[in-house]
């Protein structure tokens, strides 16, 4: 599904350049869900932005369900992006001025497909998160579970390959945090290969596997017993 070999990255700052990833080899195979852990200044989201075509390394090779992204133009990005991938945010990343089904449906959009098959897929996938009753209410209205149920939605709209999760828990408490851990988890379950990047323990303890980056290498890449979020839900 992904594999990553002697991936490197640098930054310039000033006259001098700071060196990010330093030689990263990484393979996840279909239907794992993996956290990605380490502090501030670690890499874990140079790494993150790698594989999701946000951010180019300057080095390695970076193949995707069989596909090497390499030189790629920002159209060509962006059409990678909505065929491969789902994103995930802290921040939700919701259009404010959109209610929950046009948020949705918006990947279809640019997918080409007509406005009556976004509505009927953007229902389904919110009926798939228990939001459909929510579907004409605006991002405002929505609790913080809520809209990280329907950024969760809005990823799966186009049917991803891979789902890339940044902090998805990071805005939420502790008992919603457990509870979206809980539906990544049936996600994972029913086949989808999930990413999560995450610095909370409890959390990665809910993926079956954990890698930990430290100054841009990778210290330790082990699989876990996973913590069922149900437990606690």
């Amino acid at each position: 599904m992904l594999k990553i070999s002697q991936l490197h990255k640098s930054y310039p700052i000033g006259d001098s350049s700071l060196h990010v990833l330093k030689g990263i080899d990484l393979e996840v195979e279909s239907g794992e869900m993996v956290a990605i852990m380490g502090s501030s200044g670690s890499g874990k989201s140079t790494l993150l932005n790698i594989i999701g075509m946000l951010d180019e390394a300057d080095s390695g090779d970076y193949i995707l369900d069989g596909v090497p992204i390499k030189n790629l133009t920002e159209k060509k990005a962006a059409i990678y992006r909505n065929k491969f991938l789902g994103f995930i945010f802290q921040s939700f990343n919701l259009i404010n001025y959109k209610n929950a089904l046009e948020n949705v449906a918006l990947p279809l959009y640019y997918q080409g497909l007509k406005r009556r098959e976004r509505q009927e897929k953007g229902k389904f996938h919110l009926k798939k998160v228990g939001l459909l009753d929510w579907a004409h209410h605006l991002p405002s209205e929505l609790s913080g579970g809520q809209k990280q149920r329907v950024a969760i939605a809005r990823a799966l709209a186009a049917d991803p390959k891979l789902l890339l999760a940044d902090e998805p828990t990071g805005a939420l408490d502790t008992t919603t945090s457990y509870e979206i851990m809980e539906f990544l988890q049936q996600l994972n379950d029913e086949g989808k290969t999930i990413l999560i990047v995450t610095h909370e323990e409890d959390i990665a303890e809910m993926c079956k596997r954990v890698v930990r980056l430290r100054d841009g290498v990778i210290m330790e890449d082990k699989k876990v017993n996973q913590v069922r979020a149900s437990q606690y839900v």
